[in-house]
């Protein structure tokens, strides 16, 4: 399917030919014609200089949220009780970080080849980046209030302290027992805690990125608007006439 642009007047007309012989869908042909149209897949030296290397910066910051979520995460599921049964079944830590990383990875190269169909497809990801963000904050908010070390000092159940009398050794192990697994549970606490503010960075710097591309392609669309509506252009061409008197 090829695609022909014609602007005029405020007016931009778009011609699609569609392949009789393809064997894809008119829509799916409509969007490969997009993609691959020169004047949506052709770098723009005005985006590139409105963006700058804003979006390089909010690119790393998506990577290193991402690449903190699979760790951080890691480090949580690879203890029974240091995670709850949500992240233990869904795991949710590690795809929550490659998507973010995705999201990096896409606002860099944005940057660096400027299209109009990289920035689109920047600024639609990006706003997903912030439907996520807000889901990575209620997740690990929910696992926050469910962590605990239940397998950890089991003298310390109830039906076990009532039927059973301790000796002073056995007091003296409950208690140094409690004692670790109180600092387990704040090292649990804190890095779920960790998580919940790499998501909230998460959530302004995918607000931040996809604010910038939008700004980005409006003042594209202004430029291109001011010179079609620029007089110069529409100038006819002058010939010079020179007359040579004769006497």
């Amino acid at each position: 399917m090829s695609v022909t642009i014609a602007k005029a007047d405020g007016v931009t007309v778009l011609t699609l030919t569609s392949d009789p012989q393809s064997s894809c869908p008119p829509l799916c042909q409509i969007l490969k014609g997009l993609c691959y149209s020169p004047v949506c897949c052709s770098v723009s030296q005005h985006l590139r200089r409105v963006q700058k290397s804003s979006q390089s910066v909010l690119g790393a910051l998506h990577i290193m949220v991402g690449l903190l979520n699979i760790g951080l995460g890691a480090i949580l599921c690879n203890w029974g009780s240091g995670s709850s049964w949500e992240m233990e079944s869904t795991l949710y830590p590690f795809w929550l970080g490659a998507l973010f990383i995705l999201f990096g990875a896409m606002s860099i190269l944005s940057e660096k080849r400027p299209s109009p169909c990289l920035v689109i497809l920047s600024v639609i990801l990006n706003l997903a980046g912030v439907a996520f963000a807000i889901a990575a904050i209620i997740l690990y908010s929910l696992n926050i209030a469910e962590i605990g070390l239940w397998w950890m000092c089991g003298s310390d159940d109830y039906y076990y302290s009532r039927h059973h009398t301790p000796s002073p050794h056995e007091d003296i192990a409950t208690e140094k027992c409690l004692e670790g697994k109180a600092l387990i549970l704040m090292l649990f606490r804190g890095i779920n805690a960790v998580l919940i503010v790499l998501s909230v960075l998460e959530l302004c710097v995918s607000i931040s990125s996809a604010v910038l591309g939008i700004k980005a392609l409006r003042s594209s669309e202004k430029k291109e608007n001011k010179s079609n509506d620029d007089p110069e252009h529409c100038k006819p061409l002058l010939e010079d006439v020179t007359t040579n008197p004769t006497a």
